[in-house]
């Protein structure tokens, strides 16, 4: 069979590519997307969907947990049971995928499962799942194929058949104990979640601090959280050696000299763009030196014709900024000059209590030279955190002295990844503070607080 012709080819099935297939498929173009496996991308199959569907069971378990907190005399201690725990993960992301798939087909698009390699300009090979290829190629080509867990090239890591947040998802029985390398986001939202259901956590994080992006006061607000979790960090420490004994247990040899054992080890040290095996060269593709596909503001690659979207060209790492990588291809496809340049993304990490940011922390307002007054601000002042029992955390914000206008938000605490938005509102309202902080905002919300925030209590002269 010679070469297939698409108005549209997409390389990779991620929020971006699978959302501008099945639109510009449904507007009646000609659209081939390939992908390896995922159906509907690494979102619903192994990220956000059954992550978070994990942490709500461990939430869920955490709050029954304190029934007598609440006026509720309970029978006996929940625990989890990881059968019901799968089949309640496996249930959603089966009804997700399966949706994903119907709406693939309804679109028209002519859905290809198997692995693309690009053999000339716009053009790939697919060597399919059934064992047979097809070549494609598309007048407007988009690479969406994301990222994988990088495994570091520690001594003895790879034959330990350690965990990562793909594998991890798979385990047929909980652990007791386990071992986190890495305290970033998805190291500490895992580490958080399996210390909720009661494993005995060890998170091994290189940096001085869990969250090192984040400023350093909400940092240790998130490290004393765990702590009280009963989590141990070992911080600023680094493992050099892992080893698999003939019990089952993993070993990690520590650069200070000690070891710390557990039933299991997670890698939670990053991920790595998927482009190695695409042979991206082959269509005129340029790479960055860290691996992700090579792009302007407005995701075009170093070839015509070929564009790129989500985590592989280099957006942060969340699905909603890959959404709206989707709405700047699909107007520039059109003629479009639509720009990633000063985008406004927040993101959540979903430990507990879970921390919603947006915009600039107070370290890089200061590094950016902008004067600026800091609000702090104990979440146990809100009082809807007082009716449902949930005190920790803190909130703070920055703002900029003489223009009022707030610059950015760390919110740590209970449904913070909710009340952010409001502070992304105002900010993309070009509102100072002010107008926040005299809002008639529903009583009693967490999202109440940021009157509270904004007030002369905690916001700095």
């Amino acid at each position: 069979m010679g070469v297939e012709d698409f108005d549209l080819l997409v390389v990779g099935g991620g929020k971006a590519g699978k959302s501008l297939a099945m639109d510009l498929a449904a507007a009646g173009q000609s659209v081939a997307m390939v992908e390896r496996g995922m159906i509907g991308g690494t979102c619903i199959n192994v990220a956000c969907i059954p992550t978070k569907t994990l942490v709500n069971s461990a939430r869920l378990l955490k709050t029954m947990s304190r029934a007598a907190d609440f006026g509720i005399a309970a029978a006996g201690t929940p625990v989890i049971d990881v059968d019901l725990l799968r089949a309640r993960k496996e249930d959603v992301v089966g009804t997700m995928v399966a949706g994903q798939r119907k709406a693939f087909l309804a679109s028209g698009m002519d859905l290809v499962i198997g692995q693309a390699r690009f053999v000339g300009e716009r053009t790939v090979e697919v060597a399919l799942d059934d064992g047979g290829r097809r070549t494609l190629r598309g007048t407007n080509v988009v690479v969406n194929t994301g990222m994988v867990p990088f495994h570091p090239p520690i001594e003895g890591l790879a034959g330990a058949n350690v965990l990562d947040s793909n594998s991890i998802l798979a385990l047929e029985r909980l652990p007791r104990s386990i071992i986190i390398l890495g305290g970033g986001y998805i190291g500490s939202e895992y580490a958080s979640m399996l210390a909720t259901m009661g494993l005995a956590v060890t998170v091994i994080q290189r940096a001085a601090s869990l969250l090192p992006r984040e400023d350093a006061d909400v940092a240790a607000a998130v490290e004393d959280g765990f702590r009280a979790a009963g989590t141990t960090l070992l911080l600023g420490e680094e493992a050099v050696r892992i080893e698999r004994a003939g019990d089952g247990t993993v070993a990690a040899a520590l650069a200070s000299g000690g070891t710390v054992t557990a039933e299991e080890l997670m890698v939670a040290v990053g991920r790595t763009p998927v482009t190695a095996e695409l042979g991206l060269e082959a269509a005129g593709v340029e790479l960055t030196e860290r691996g992700f596909v090579a792009v302007d503001d407005q995701l075009r690659t170093t070839a015509d014709g070929v564009w790129a979207a989500g985590d592989v060209a280099g957006t942060p790492q969340f699905t909603h900024a890959s959404w709206n990588d989707y709405r700047i291809l699909k107007a520039n496809l059109a003629g479009g000059s639509l720009s990633t340049r000063d985008r406004l993304i927040p993101y959540s990490v979903f430990t507990t209590p879970e921390l919603g940011r947006v915009g600039l922390s107070e370290a890089e307002a200061g590094a950016a030279g902008l004067d600026i007054r800091v609000a702090t601000m104990p979440v146990a002042a809100i009082p809807r955190a007082r009716t449902v029992g949930e005190l920790d955390g803190v909130w703070k914000a920055v703002v900029e002295r003489g223009t009022d206008l707030i610059l950015g938000a760390a919110l740590l605490g209970h449904e913070s990844s909710e009340a952010i938005a409001v502070v992304q509102m105002a900010m993309l309202g070009g509102l100072p503070y002010q107008r926040v902080r005299d809002a008639v905002i529903s009583h009693p919300t967490m999202a109440e607080g940021l009157q509270l925030l904004f007030s002369d209590a905690f916001l700095q002269a």
